[in-house]
Order: structure tokens, then sequence, then C-alpha cells
């Protein structure tokens, strides 16, 4: 089997050479293992790893912070991911498809695909104003440059000086002419900052008065959502042929900009502010409790991502192997973006004869304010410019990709029919039609307040619980003994034991941890002086409360609708395995989940739970007729659903 499994890999690495079949016909595979290491790179690799990460290293104790976040990675997040993965590649299904484990807990799959739809929605909001910023840098002078500008205002002081010739040449060339004017001022305003505020948001000053839609942004997202759908086309037959470029090239930017960035004057300032040890924080638990959450987020945790990317592996793959690569990978590129960001803020800071912490900041300031405004300082800016915006296209996209398909693959799989499978394409589309329709409000003159109110609440402590409730049902509700035998199945050795201890009792007491830190840190979001309304803030943790209460909702339901005379029974009935939990294959299905094993397994139950079992095979008969009956009515007179002769004809 491993020989397999490794020719396999060369079989799609190596150009020229014929493509293998898929094992799973029916859902697809990716074309090779390198495909999906990439995919899980670019997916767990995104703008939090740039804009995050670095701010909340210096505010955190500068090198001292490593300790906790790579104790963090270790006990926590490479745990959960392996756990994710493994969780996904045994049952070859989607977020919602893998609850067959214990059907009682498919709310937690919903809650899966609640967070995504809210992180896609505004994630690819954020990317179309990268996109936006990517367009504005074609030029030979950066629109943020001066403040000799229709929008500005008489309180901008921009860091190069700006005659009203000015041209490239002299734009470059007097670069800190204007520094002492700005030091002497007591408020600052940045040109980067009015551009941001004044031109491309045209901010209004509440975050009810929504105002126009601002055009520019609405024909960005359009392109964003295109862009997003048209690698999605085919699935992960053509997002993993793209991620080759996109889960790669980043790393050539960083470099670029990290070679270029410690070359300038003041960059070791930047970086000792960056790295330099505050011991004595690690004493404080705020900083533990920062770790544990940007390690939990960054990783993608609970987002379905995970458990979806790994659904398209071969059943044999190595993912424990997998899960420390794109764990490690994840981490050490957030330490990397450090260097290339506080490189520049360090020039910035040296040229503004002012410290680091003042030029320092996070998120959309970071991004869209900060950092193009230190970029102007360079000599041909516009190209730094462009390879950075270009980078954090790229490094939205990556996690995009993954969303989008999240979404999709878990309808596609909850209908199951013929009819849905070949064409996929067709869900794909109508899932971004809605998605850009739904993102449509963040581009107008209030989006920034509603994209910051749905970042802040939408996927916070939900994805937290959720997690949680995950790994208390796969290790206590199925059975920590029962799950390892799988693992074991699957990749030919059971899981170290290290990892068996964190599954069970590491990794959720630092799941809690986290819940409980996020509570206690709680403040009510503000967007620089603006406060938000209360009734806002109300409608933030509707957000985050209709991911977690699909859980319960759906658990209620799923008992009401178990065989059983007491409630006792219904429980017990609905926690249970499903009698077609497990592998997706029947070449697989070995063992305990052998054909003529599950047989002699329910000949030996007692006689009321032999009647349940056949009662609920016979509705999952009932299930299967209607929807055929339903793919057959979609398709009119289109023909035969084989989908072996055309696996994909929408494609």
């Amino acid at each position: 089997m491993e020989e397999k499994q490794f020719a396999g890999i060369l079989n799609g690495a190596v150009p020229g050479e014929p493509v293998k079949k898929d094992e799973n016909s029916r859902r697809g595979n990716w074309g090779n293992q390198i495909e999906f290491v990439l995919t899980s790179v670019g997916y767990a690799v995104g703008l939090g790893n740039v804009w995050r990460f670095p701010y909340l290293c210096y505010r955190n104790g500068g090198g001292a912070f490593m300790l906790p976040y790579f104790i963090m990675l270790v006990f926590c997040g490479i745990p959960l991911f392996f756990l994710e993965l493994s969780f996904g590649q045994f049952a070859s299904q989607g977020c919602l498809g893998v609850w067959k484990i214990s059907p009682m807990f498919k709310g937690v799959g919903y809650g899966m695909m609640v967070v995504s739809t809210y992180i896609g929605i505004y994630y690819n909001v954020v990317i179309c104003i990268a996109f936006y910023y990517f367009f504005m840098s074609m030029t030979n002078l950066l629109p943020w440059t001066y403040c000799n500008n229709p929008w500005n205002t008489p309180d901008c002081s921009g860091v190069v000086s700006s005659p009203l010739n000015a041209t490239l040449a002299n734009a470059t060339t007097s670069l800190v002419a204007g520094v002492t004017e700005v030091v002497n001022r007591t408020k600052r305003t940045s040109p980067s900052e009015e551009y941001w505020k004044h031109y491309v948001l045209n901010i209004s000053d509440d975050i009810g008065n929504f105002g126009e839609v601002r055009l520019p942004i609405l024909g960005c997202l359009a392109i964003s959502w295109l862009v997003v759908f048209l690698c999605l086309i085919r699935g992960v037959k053509s997002s993993g042929k793209v991620v080759y470029f996109t889960a790669t090239f980043p790393y050539v930017v960083l470099t670029i900009l990290f070679i270029r960035g410690i070359t300038l004057d003041g960059a070791i300032n930047g970086i000792k502010y960056y790295l330099t040890p505050q011991w004595q924080k690690v004493l404080d638990a705020k900083v533990w409790g920062d770790a544990a959450s940007q390690i939990f987020y960054s990783l993608g945790c609970a987002w379905g991502g995970l458990i979806t990317m790994a659904s398209y592996n071969k059943f044999h793959n190595n993912c424990f192997r997998d899960s420390i690569i794109i764990s490690i990978t994840n981490c050490a590129t957030s330490v990397y973006a450090g260097f290339v960001i506080f490189s520049i803020l360090g020039f910035m800071a040296h040229n503004l004869n002012v410290p680091v912490s003042e030029v320092a900041d996070h998120g959309p300031g970071l991004a869209f304010v900060a950092y193009p405004e230190a970029l102007t300082l360079l000599p041909i800016s516009p190209l730094w410019s462009l390879l950075f915006f270009f980078m954090l296209i790229l490094l939205g996209l990556g996690t995009q990709f993954c969303l989008l398909e999240t979404l999709v693959t878990a309808i596609v799989d909850e209908i199951g029919t013929d009819w849905i499978i070949r064409n996929k394409t067709v869900v794909t589309l109508s899932v971004a039609i809605v998605g850009f329709l739904l993102g449509v409000p963040l581009t107008t003159q209030a989006g920034i307040y509603w994209l910051l109110l749905m970042d802040n609440y939408a996927a916070s402590f939900s994805l937290v619980i959720i997690s949680c409730i995950m790994c208390i049902c796969v290790m206590y509700v199925y059975g920590h003994r029962n799950y390892f035998k799988d693992v074991e199945m699957m990749l030919g050795f059971p899981p170290p034991l290290f990892f068996k201890v964190c599954w069970r009792f590491i990794s959720p007491v630092i799941i809690s941890f986290i819940l409980i830190f996020t509570v206690i840190q709680y403040k009510p979001i503000t967007y620089n002086d603006y406060v938000y309304p209360g009734w806002s803030l109300a409608i933030g943790f509707c957000m985050a409360m209709s991911s977690v209460i699909c859980i319960p909702i759906y658990a209620l339901y799923k008992i009401s609708r178990s065989p059983g005379a007491t409630f006792r029974e219904r429980l017990k009935h609905a926690c249970r395995a499903h009698p077609k939990w497990g592998p997706a294959l029947q070449e697989h299905r070995t063992g305990r989940y052998a054909p003529m094993a599950s047989e002699d397994t329910v000949e030996a139950r007692p006689l009321k739970e032999k009647e349940e079992l056949k009662e609920e095979l016979k509705e999952e008969e009932k299930e299967k007729e209607r929807k055929e009956e339903i793919s057959l009515t979609i398709q009119g007179s289109n023909g035969s659903t084989n989908t072996h002769n055309s696996p994909n004809p929408s494609a």
C-alpha cells in the first residue's frame, strides 16, 4: 500500500506521466498529495499571519511570546489539526457527512457551515480591497503619497515632501524633507490614512448610516468572487492546480520584501522591537491566552475546512505527517512575516524619529494604512506596493478557496444525488453568487463597521465551543478506543501516545481555557474613536450564537425523531454511530466495518436494538428513493445519471 501511495504522489508530481484514476470515483480525490498539502497551507496561512501575529508578538513580550506560542502549538494546535484531518479522511465526507459518527451532534457540522459562511462573506471583501489597492498601485506615483489631493484635510501631514510639480524622481530622492514638520505636529494624520478613510471607504459617521455603495469596491468584489469561482470550477481538481502558485508565490514576495527591508536604515531597530524578549510577561495569563487564541484561529480549526480538504485524500494517506508539516509551516510563516513587517516599520520610525510603537498597527490598519505609508518612503514605491498587495490577495484567496469548497462539499454530500454530484459546478456558482450579494452591504460607506463587527463576533467564541464539543463527541461519546482503532486501520499505525493524551485531556482543557479567557477579556468593539451602539453589538452576539445554537436545536430534533419508549433510549439511539459510519469505499470497510461483521453485530444485539437498526435502515432506503425521485425530476429529459462515463460533464 505504501508503494502504491508513493507511486501516486510521484505520478501526480511528474509532468508527462498518465494521471492515475481516482480512488473515490464518485467524489474525486486530489491529483496528488502535494496538492492537498499546498491547499491546506494556503488555507491555514492567511491574512492573520501577516497583520495579526507580528502585532501580538511585540505587544506580548517580543521573543518571550514565542515560548507560550510554540507550547500551545505542540499541545493544542497540532493535535487538533491531526484530529480534524483524520476525521475527514477516514469518512471521506465533508463537515456534515462525518457526523454519522454520532448523528445527534450533526448540529456541530451545521455550526461549522454557518461560521464558514460568515467568514467567507467578509473575507472576500478584504481581498477585494487588496485588489483595489493593487490596481491603484499601477502608477508612477502612489496616490497616498502626498497631502495635495481633493480628499485630504488640513490635518494631513505626509512623510514625503510634496512640491507642486513633484515627479517620481524627486519623490524618491526627498524622502524625509517633511519630517520636522511631522514631528512638531501634536496630532498627525497621514495621507495613507486619509486616502483609506475619505477616498477608498468614504466612511460614514455611524454603522447604521450605510450611505452609497462604493462602486470601485463593488467591482473589485465581483472580480474576487469571479476569481474564486473560476479556481473552484472543477472542485479540488482545478483548485489543486491553482495552489501551486497561490500557496507558494507569497513566500517569494515575503522573501523579496524581507531582503529589501533589512537593507534599510532603522530596520534593525524594528526587528529588535519585534523580538527583544520581555521574560516577565511570560507570567502574565493574557500572554498565554493570546498565544492559545492565535494558534487556534490561525490554523483554521473548527471552520470545517480541514475536514473538507482531508475528505478528498486517499484513504491510506499519512495525514499524521501532513498535520505536522502544515502546522509548523503555518507558524513559521507567521514568525517570518514579522521580520518583513517590522523591518519596514522600523525604517519608517527611523525616518519619522519616533518610537516603533507609534507606527506599529494590526489588522486593516496595518495592511491599508501603516504599511502602504511606509512603502512611499522607498524608491520605486509602486513596485513594492504591487508586490505587497499581490501577496495579500494570494494569502486571502488560499483561505477563501477552502471556505467556499467547505460549503459546496457539505451541500453536495448532504443531497448526494447523482445529478448534484455531476453538476457540482452549478452549486459552486450559486454559492458564489449568494456570497457576492451578501457582501454588497460591506461595500457601502458603513461597510468597514460591519466587516469588523463580523470579524470580532461571527467567528470568535463560537469556534471554541464547536471545537470543544467535537473533541467531547469523538473522544467520549463515540469512544476514544474506537477512534484510535479507526486511525490505526487508516494509517497502519495507532496515534502516538502523546496525541492520545492531548485529544482526551490536554487539548479540551486548553480549549476551555481559551473560552474562559475570551469571555474574561471581552471588551465592546470600537473602531478608532468610534464606539459601536448597543443594537449593533446585539447583532454581533446573534451572529456568534447563530452557529452555536445549531448544536442543541439539531440534537433535540434528532432525539425527538429517534426510536425509543423513554428519553434515555432515544438519547442513546441518537448518540450511537450510524450503520453507514466508516470508510466510504467498500474495499476499505474491513474488520468491524466488514459487511459480514456488521450483520453478526446486528444479530448479536438485543431484539429492541435490532428492530431500531432495521427501522433506521428502512428510513435510509426511503430517503435514498426520495432523493432519486428528486434527481429524476430535476433532470427531466436529460438522460442517464450514470457518472462513470462522464465524471464531470459540466466542467
